[in-house]
């Protein structure tokens, strides 16, 4: 997004802060706007939860004091990023926030907070002889996320006739992504990371199109886990399907995607509950920065949370790590494309939220500006919206006047299914992988350009769209260059290779 916020994470002084105390407003929120609902995540004794330190500084030192206090704590490291200054820890201690403050002899830790308000369903990778693994075997977290809420509208099952199934692509008419590839179908050499659930690599659409050295899981506790098949989906379709979109083979079979021509990477960063929780947002956006991938597409929000507010102290601390970890991988060269989201919510003007924390037990709060959706609401983000076939604003997608940066088809959108088929999906999941794709084009055809000179040349680019109506959710405001529907307009594939 090109607005900036306060990312900065409230700093943990107390360990009663860290108990969850109401905090009042932090910088960046006004001073008339009301603290969020505190939503405090209860971590007994016995049971098991993982948990994010962040030090004052990122660097090796200061990360290996922060381990030795997470150990002093009783707490198992399960990943430690020394680059951005992360520590992903679990404990099953329940003052483990307070005991690690008091542990921090150096006084190099600024926050700790809770990443679930359950316990990990995977245990503590790597860690199984560990006594806090130990005690947490047998009060391991039941939840499972509905992932309804991932694509809306369509029925399962839809599946297409294979070939030639573009000709029923009306998105990539409408992006002028058909015209696009007959000049640059994308270079192999730009790698566009799509964090997900995984991508079916034994598709005929996708067999050729991914880079299983690349791939990853990063759903085992937010620790790289390398394995031959860690990457592949086991529970959801989610991730086949936004590849196909992004860089379906150009191959006289099925479909072909926006940029058919680069590559894709696999980093699966969904568990088989259907969660992507910090830990493993922090894994996905540290690794695309790494292997220097030039483009990530995320399609999701960072759960337990849908808006996660600095001024309660476990969202925020996860909030800056996931916020550390995105600008990490941006300064290694990565732009990133997110789904604004399908609750029909004006972003820059919404006060409530009634779907966190969608783990356990969700309640009504009250939010403020200094809450926000993660990743799309962060710097460094190109946040998509979601259109109909009638380039209308699709009904269920977010909007937002300053929030929204581009818009992109996403309702009814063919693209590849598990088994070697092709469905019907509609979401801002469905929109943004059509503006990563397009982002992989332009860097094809720009290999020098910054994520920044990306973000901004997408937005520029961009088909200027006035406002329309909507049959749900707040109405457009702003005018034709700009406006809570479109951002600047709807992203324009062929602009993408034909402009310098």
């Amino acid at each position: 997004m090109r607005i900036s916020h306060s990312r900065r994470a409230l700093a943990v002084a107390t360990a009663t802060a860290l108990a969850l105390t109401a905090l009042g407003s932090v910088a960046g929120n006004a001073a008339d706007e009301p603290e969020s609902t505190p939503v405090p995540i209860v971590t007994p004794d016995g049971a098991l939860f993982s948990y994010v330190v962040n030090t004052e500084r990122a660097g090796a030192r200061d990360t290996r004091l922060a381990v030795k206090a997470v150990t002093r704590a009783e707490g198992v490291v399960v990943q430690a990023w020394p680059q951005i200054g992360v520590v992903v820890a679990h404990s099953a201690n329940g003052s483990f926030r307070e005991d690690v403050l008091a542990a921090d002899r150096a006084g190099v830790v600024e926050s700790v907070g809770a990443t679930r308000t359950v316990s990990p369903t995977e245990g503590t990778p790597g860690a199984d002889q560990a006594e806090g693994a130990k005690k947490s075997k047998t009060v391991v977290g039941q939840a499972k996320k509905d992932t309804t809420g991932w694509t809306v509208d369509e029925p399962a099952g839809t599946t297409a006739v294979p070939d030639p199934g573009e000709a029923t692509q009306w998105d990539m008419e409408m992006i002028k992504a058909d015209e696009a590839i007959e000049i640059n179908p994308g270079s192999p050499d730009v790698v566009v990371g799509v964090l997900d659930s995984g991508i079916d690599a034994t598709h005929p659409d996708l067999a050729s199109q991914v880079d299983a050295d690349q791939s990853v899981n990063c759903a085992d506790g937010g620790r790289p886990d390398m394995s031959a098949t860690g990457w592949l989906p086991t529970t959801s379709d989610h991730g086949t399907h936004v590849a196909g979109t992004i860089a379906a083979a150009q191959n006289g079979v099925g479909i072909v995607g926006v940029a058919p021509g680069v590559t894709m990477a696999s980093v699966k960063v969904v568990n088989d509950d259907g969660f992507i929780y910090p830990e493993y947002a922090v894994c996905g956006f540290i690794w695309a920065g790494m292997h220097h991938m030039d483009v990530t597409n995320n399609s999701y929000y960072v759960d337990p949370f849908m808006y996660w507010c600095e001024d309660q102290p476990d969202q925020a601390a996860a909030k800056e790590a996931v916020r550390r970890a995105v600008d990490f991988s941006t300064k290694r060269g990565v732009v990133h494309a997110a789904a604004a989201g399908n609750a029909a919510t004006d972003l820059a003007n919404n006060t409530t939220d009634a779907s966190s924390p969608n783990d356990s037990t969700a309640v009504n709060r009250v939010i403020n500006s200094g809450c926000e959706d993660i990743p799309a609401e962060l710097d460094g983000v190109v946040t998509v919206s979601s259109l109909t076939q009638a380039e209308e604003l699709s009904p269920f997608s977010n909007r937002g006047l300053g929030k929204i940066d581009v818009s992109a088809p996403g309702s009814a959108i063919l693209s590849t299914e598990l088994d070697g088929t092709w469905d019907l999906k509609s979401g801002t999941s469905m929109a943004s992988p059509h503006v990563a794709g397009v982002l992989a084009l332009m860097k094809s055809a720009h290999p020098r350009w910054s994520p920044a000179q990306l973000e901004a040349a997408v937005r520029t680019q961009a088909d200027d769209h006035e406002c329309t109506t909507t049959t749900r959710g707040p109405a457009c405001v702003g005018g034709l260059e700009e406006n809570s529907f479109y951002g600047d307009g709807i992203a324009d594939a062929l602009d993408a290779v034909t402009l310098g």
